[in-house]
């Protein structure tokens, strides 16, 4: 019979199902928001960002990738429907629409994608007589040019010869002669393209005397003279001349002055105007004062 007191075969160990510290951390760590999105999507972007700087790290690669891109850039850019094949110019006469196709200097037909609007349109500019031009590329491959077109309003002789001239003094085109625009006021003088918006605002001004005016001329590049014909001139100030030239003819609506025989009418003076007659006029002045000299009675 055994002894109670004998040993008895040692039982298994058992295992304990509970994770260890470090574990139980790990778990945890896992479960946050912002590592389990870096694992689950950051960490293969990564691997895959890697792995395809790798492949185009090899010079071969690079240049397989750009010819590919460039080759499938050509063939779309060569597609029927964006191909130009006509310029259409509108907004301008005969002569500016010549002038202003071959400022496009394009090689039509192209495709749109190899004509630069911007500077077509800044060649185009260039031409004196366009204020603006706007491209548009429309469909049915034609490129349509819409040209704003200066529009002359005086005449300004120089000594190189005649030069008609917008509003704002911006040259538009070349005059062989005068009797060509007649029915445009004519300036002239250095710097009167400058003052033409003065100029035309004299003109507005001028009322009953303007069948009389033959034209402008600037004077020493700060005023103006209204030269009238039967030779005569009125002298406007620096300062103000519209003003002056209204009081000039409110003067003559009272007295006809300038139907007289009178030659200039000096208005540079605030206080009065000053008159310079005709030779005759003056002779005639001078009888009627008694002062006729000896040798004019001979």
């Amino acid at each position: 019979m055994q002894s109670l007191t004998a040993r008895r075969p040692a039982s298994r160990v058992r295992r304990d199902p509970a994770p260890s510290r470090w574990a139980y951390r790990v778990q945890r760590w896992m479960l946050t928001p912002y590592v389990r999105g870096f694992v689950m999507k950051g960490l293969p972007t990564l691997i895959l960002l890697g792995a395809g700087a790798l492949w185009l790290g090899q010079e071969p690669n690079r240049q397989a990738v750009v010819g590919q891109l460039t080759h499938l850039r050509d063939e779309f850019e060569a597609r029927p429907e964006f191909r130009v094949s006509l310029a259409r110019v509108e907004g301008a006469s005969d002569d500016l629409a010549e002038a202003v196709r071959a400022k496009l200097a394009l090689p039509l037909p192209m495709s749109s994608f190899d004509i630069d609007l911007d500077a077509a349109r800044d060649r185009i500019e260039t031409l004196d007589a366009v204020q603006k031009a706007d491209l548009r590329v429309r469909s049915g491959g034609v490129l349509q040019v819409l040209i704003t077109e200066r529009v002359p309003v005086a005449v300004w002789r120089t000594e190189d010869g005649l030069t008609l001239v917008d509003e704002t003094g911006h040259r538009v085109a070349g005059l062989l002669s005068r009797s060509d625009r007649a029915d445009l006021p004519l300036i002239a003088g250095e710097g009167a393209d400058t003052a033409t918006p003065e100029a035309l605002d004299l003109i507005a001004a001028a009322g009953p005397l303007t069948p009389r005016v033959r034209g402008l001329v600037r004077m020493g590049e700060r005023r103006w003279d209204i030269v009238l014909d039967r030779n005569q001139r009125i002298l406007l100030p620096e300062k103000n001349p519209v003003q002056a030239l209204e009081r000039l003819l409110a003067l003559d609506h009272a007295q006809d002055l300038m139907n007289r025989d009178i030659l200039t009418v000096d208005l540079r003076s605030d206080h009065r105007p000053t008159l310079r007659l005709t030779p005759n006029a003056l002779a005639d002045i001078r009888r009627a004062q008694g002062l006729e000299t000896v040798e004019n009675e001979l």
